[in-house]
């Protein structure tokens, strides 16, 4: 039996025009969850004005929430134009009530001013944002006028523009410090680097430019009400805020793309389902506050096929002497590295080098990348909490040495960032359960292996748990590029690595024959 669709409230404005609730509604419908709209404002509008707002009274909005608790109770709430203050108090209150009974996330989004220009705010009601709603909101989607608006600050900075996006990791960080779990300030209505939509994410799992290309349409009506409503539906499937804000911007996209006229003016976004496999719409993350993409990198000449992670020099001759060309050299920096075990890095390495090169074989340096690149290594791999340690100019440095890099992901969010580094190849992990690292991450599993596989744009290889030739033919049958095995080796290379090739073999011309179709979602990888 098939599940119930989780539900979302949306506390909202009608907008004769297609923003507002209908847009709500949209995408909700996109993302396969149910919302249950609640009329906070009526509007008389079009595409060129708002002509009248007439907030509702509070016990008709009371009313509504009542009827909905009795029977439809929330996963998340999302709120959009309100009204008034007292609105505003009444959405605040409901929300402690729900939560008394169960986890209850909030998106609020703070509709402060119509793109025709008419304002729906003034000091008190912005007051009562940061009084009421902030300190609840599990993600708040300002765009970048109205963040500052929440901050009291003018419409303009003393230095610089609004829509300088260097003033926005500052304006997110105050918005935080005033309560808000998250913030995604959006920047949809400003230009920025080279034709892209730049929204800055602030949240607990990542901070950074999410940046997709900017489309060519002037129909753009409701896109703040459909980026919040899809972020609040990514919340209701399970997603932590920094995915849900990555789905939230596919969504955004593909409604862009198929935005229309209806009217003289700015015509609506219009959601669609099905952007969750459009590989175009995938955006990418930055590392830093700086929005730095690299420029993809020319595909390589070989797949990776079976790649093969050891700890020491000693291991990589019988891995060659077994036919694998793809290895990677794991070890593990001690708490406090003395000479004598850097030394022992640099002879292994440099061993390792030699190996590899004269095998013809591929070798990935773990970590260690200005050693591997001083030792005459071609390739690194670097987990992401390493290449968060490195820095910009770290990372830059990274990037201009030429060295082909792997890079580990575990979500949404950390797939994006990787993409910002022009990759050899992302790897995704753990599909199955490992006892390798400790890590929070869920198995991702088959389903988002495939998923990678067609989203990432680069070469994706598994990795996490891979213990026998069956799971190594399973994860081959995705089509990836490469499959990770570590305490598969065991004891003796020479003896286990036989049969894992050939299950490679097996399940590399068994996903060739009958490709499987990417799952329609990814699953969240992270808790709530």
């Amino acid at each position: 039996m098939t599940a119930p669709p989780s539900v979302v409230w949306s506390i909202a404005g009608t907008d004769s025009g297609g923003a507002g609730l209908s847009a709500d509604q949209r995408a909700a419908d996109a993302f396969g969850v149910h919302l249950c709209p609640v009329v906070a404002v009526v509007t008389a509008q079009h595409s060129r004005a708002v002509c009248h707002i007439a907030p509702m009274p509070t016990a008709l909005i009371e009313a509504q929430l009542q009827a909905l608790a009795a029977d439809l109770p929330p996963q998340v709430v999302k709120t959009g134009l309100l009204g008034g203050v007292e609105q505003v108090r009444l959405v605040a209150r409901w929300i402690d009530r729900l939560r008394a009974a169960g986890p209850v996330a909030l998106v609020v989004d703070p509709v402060l001013a119509a793109s025709t220009g008419a304002g729906f705010a003034d000091a008190a009601m912005l007051q009562a944002y940061r009084d009421e709603l902030l300190p609840r909101a599990t993600v708040v989607t300002p765009n970048r006028h109205e963040a500052r608006a929440l901050l009291g600050l003018s419409s303009r900075p003393v230095a610089g523009a609004p829509d300088d996006p260097a003033l926005l990791p500052e304006l997110a960080r105050r918005l935080r410090r005033l309560g808000a779990g998250a913030v995604c300030i959006t920047g949809g209505d400003a230009a920025d680097l080279d034709g892209e939509v730049l929204d800055w994410l602030d949240s607990d799992q990542a901070a950074g430019w999410l940046a997709s290309p900017r489309l060519p349409t002037s129909h753009s009506h409701g896109t703040g009400c459909t980026f919040a409503s899809s972020l609040a539906a990514a919340l209701a499937r399970g997603f932590v805020p920094a995915d849900a804000a990555v789905l939230a911007k596919m969504a955004t996209t593909m409604a862009l793309r198929h935005g229309h006229a209806a009217g003289a003016g700015a015509g609506p976004v219009i959601a669609q389902p099905g952007f969750a496999t459009d590989p175009s719409l995938l955006p990418r993350l930055s590392w830093g506050e700086l929005p730095r993409f690299a420029a993809p990198r020319p595909a390589a000449g070989r797949a990776l096929g079976l790649y093969a992670i050891v700890d020491s020099a000693e291991r990589v001759p019988p891995v060659l002497a077994a036919g694998v060309r793809t290895l990677q050299l794991r070890i593990k920096t001690p708490a406090r590295p003395d000479a004598a075990w850097q030394a022992t890095l640099r002879q292994a390495v440099q061993a390792s080098v030699a190996a590899c090169t004269a095998a013809g074989a591929e070798l990935f340096v773990n970590d260690h990348w200005v050693l591997a690149r001083e030792l005459g290594a071609t390739a690194v791999h670097l987990g992401q909490e390493d290449l968060l340690a490195l820095g910009e100019e770290g990372r830059a440095a990274l990037v201009a040495s030429g060295l082909a890099l792997g890079i580990s992901s575990h979500s949404l969010w950390e797939l994006c960032r990787a993409r910002c580094l022009a990759p050899r190849y992302i790897a995704c992990g753990p599909v199955w359960a490992t006892l390798t690292k400790a890590m929070p991450w869920r198995p991702q599993g088959l389903h988002n292996l495939a998923w990678w596989r067609h989203m990432a744009g680069v070469p994706v290889v598994a990795i996490g748990g891979i213990l026998s030739a069956e799971q190594v033919t399973a994860a081959a049958a995705c089509a990836v590029d490469g499959v990770c095995v570590v305490r598969a080796l065991g004891d003796d290379p020479l003896r286990s690595l036989p049969a894992l090739l050939r299950a490679l073999q097996t399940g590399a011309a068994a996903g060739a024959a009958a490709p499987t179709a990417p799952p329609a979602w990814p699953a969240p990888s992270l808790g709530p």
